[in-house]
């Protein structure tokens, strides 16, 4: 299926947003021949900065392919920014709720109408220390291998030194200016795991998979050897957990 139009809603948005990016930012774009010039597909972002879904979709609005985000559920209502969501498009996620569902569907659905669907596998901004990606959740992975659409990886650095994630002082630091590193690669090789039952296992193999083709770009992008492992959220917190528990019983 063709490429869906941009529509008024996303030039508005792009309108917004492109001015004070163009000014505070400077760029270094690459790979944008990897995004289809038609047909659904995926992409899969690393997320590393509240600021990083306008920079990364500043780089894929470029190429005439604009990306539907999954977005959390509540940005959706009421507010300015509530109604630009709706009317680009955006796919709202209900987490753990009945109509969790309804974001997969949404996502395959767009994906069929042949849109572009951006997926964060991490599920939120990286805990990791040194801001690499961490271990995926198996969403894009799902829709993959239930559509066939190609998986394009992507890799952006740069926002997070705008606005560190979890920065309490100085959240903004856009001065020296920074500059907003995108780098796209070819579509991730999922063949062996087509045909296949999707267990809860092979998804997160080819969640594992995504994950790496993710951090192999951005380690290009910061001119930085590949971490031995990606960092675990969960099980970071059940270590936390645990030496605390050792700690209240001295």
């Amino acid at each position: 299926m063709s490429r869906r139009r941009i529509g008024f809603w996303y030039r508005l948005a792009a309108v917004i947003a492109k001015p004070p990016l163009v000014v505070l930012f400077k760029r270094d774009w690459r790979g944008q021949e990897h995004i289809p010039a038609d047909g659904g597909f995926i992409t899969a972002v690393n997320h590393n900065s509240y600021l990083d879904p306008l920079s990364y979709a500043h780089f894929q609005y470029n190429t005439g392919r604009v990306p539907r985000f999954l977005a959390k559920a509540g940005l959706f209502q009421g507010s300015f920014v509530g109604m630009m969501l709706r009317g680009t498009g955006q796919i709202p996620v209900y987490r753990e709720t009945t109509d969790a569902l309804d974001a997969f569907r949404a996502a395959v659905d767009a994906i069929g109408r042949g849109e572009c669907v951006a997926f964060y596998p991490e599920g939120t901004l990286t805990r990791d220390p040194d801001m690499w990606p961490m271990t995926g959740k198996t969403g894009a992975a799902r829709v993959a291998l239930l559509t066939k659409a190609p998986v394009i990886p992507v890799a952006q650095w740069g926002a997070n030194l705008a606005m560190p994630p979890y920065a309490k002082e100085n959240r903004f630091q856009f001065f020296p200016r920074k500059t907003l590193k995108v780098l796209a690669g070819p579509p991730v090789d999922l063949s062996r795991f087509e045909g296949q039952e999707p267990t809860p296992e092979l998804l997160r193999e080819a969640t594992e998979v995504i994950m790496a083709a993710i951090t192999e770009l951005l380690s290009e992008v910061r001119g930085e050897p590949v971490p031995e492992a990606l960092y675990d959220h969960r099980k970071a917190r059940a270590e936390q957990r645990r030496k605390a528990a050792e700690e209240g019983s001295k």
